[in-house]
């Protein structure tokens, strides 16, 4: 049994305040038992990628910058992991949607770098981001194995087939989506969940960003796909909920996907879209 902690919160232009409400709620996480801690995508800023505005670059920073030592000292501090979505300075010019992953004892574990950029309206994210470059990796932390999915990715089935055949345990998610969508979102993420015999965690933005308006929604979704707790569309929350990791094993012997997949057929899938 693990015990994780979703943390969904309102976003300004102000950087710091961002980070110091932030950590106020991991606190709140912990103290209510969390072993793992997520923030939602891009937590530390205002949600940027709205418009194409080259002054935006000076948001981000290096994985060995001030947020991800703040988020270490705090891992250290209380015996916790933490999943710390950047936006990442890998060099000049070069820049990341990722997620930073710390380990209970302060080790910085690695990054996961978002692979699939959207270019939509008010997610202009080909202007900030490149590719990520990262791969799929799985971080086998004190609690659990993990992965990381951030947004746009989680529409890519074959990214946590993945992350299931490497043996995460749980998928976490994070996102920045408005309220239209989340049907949809929910949909995919829980179907991840089902086809890989996994848990996945959910984190959200919440609230109005200069018009537009995220809609919270985090959840927890067990193998069978069930939502088994959730937080507001509209409101800060701290989620926390014990995922039973053992299920798992239950799962795979009874809905044997592993065992059933032929990977000498699916060589289409690598080939150009028709």
């Amino acid at each position: 049994m693990v015990r994780v902690g979703l943390i969904q919160m309102f976003c300004t232009e102000d950087k710091e305040e961002n980070i110091k409400k932030a950590i106020s709620l991991a606190e709140k996480a912990a103290q209510d038992g969390a072993k793992i801690i997520c923030f939602q995508e891009l937590f530390h800023t205002h949600w940027f990628p709205r418009s194409v505005n080259s002054e935006n670059y000076c948001l981000a920073e290096a994985v060995n910058g001030p947020t991800v030592t703040m988020m270490v000292n705090f891992a250290k501090k209380n015996q916790v992991v933490i999943i710390v979505p950047i936006y990442e300075k890998a060099d000049e010019g070069i820049y990341y949607n990722s997620a930073v992953v710390i380990d209970a004892d302060g080790a910085v574990l690695g990054t996961y770098r978002k692979n699939h950029v959207p270019h939509i309206p008010l997610w202009e994210e080909k202007f900030y981001f490149a590719p990520g470059n990262n791969g799929y990796p799985v971080f086998n932390t004190r609690y659990a194995k993990i992965g990381v999915l951030i947004c746009w990715d989680n529409y890519f089935p074959e990214a946590a087939r993945i992350l299931g055949l490497k043996g995460a345990e749980i998928i976490f998610a994070p996102t920045a989506s408005s309220l239209v969508s989340q049907p949809r979102w929910k949909k995919i993420i829980c179907s991840h969940a089902i086809a890989n015999n996994l848990f996945v965690a959910r984190v959200n933005r919440v609230g109005d960003e200069q018009g537009q308006k995220f809609f919270g929604n985090s959840f927890f979704a067990n193998p069978d796909g069930e939502i088994f707790a959730e937080a507001s569309g509209t409101d800060e929350a701290v989620l926390v909920a014990d995922l039973e990791l053992e299920t798992i094993r239950d799962f795979k012997n009874i809905w044997t996907f592993y065992r059933d997949r032929r990977p000498e057929t699916y060589w289409d899938i690598v080939g150009p879209v028709a």
